[in-house]
């Protein structure tokens, strides 16, 4: 439950102080011998704000809770 907790905050925190997640997608195009040709591509997340807002009190909830 504690993973899921802090992936969640994680979640909340990047949707509400950021907007979302990116990352660079790196694909080989043309892979000859020694020439190689590769494209980036940003790729982007959203995540709007009050779905940020919930999964940030979704993980503090989830990190409060007690194992019975």
């Amino acid at each position: 439950m504690k993973a899921i907790g802090i992936v969640l905050l994680v979640l909340g925190l990047a949707g509400l102080l950021v907007g979302g997640i990116s990352w660079t997608d790196r694909d080989t195009v043309v892979d000859a011998g020694p020439i190689q040709v590769q494209t980036e591509e940003r790729e982007r997340l959203p995540i709007p704000p009050i779905a940020g807002g919930i999964l940030l009190v979704a993980g503090v909830v989830l990190l409060m809770m007690k194992k019975k």
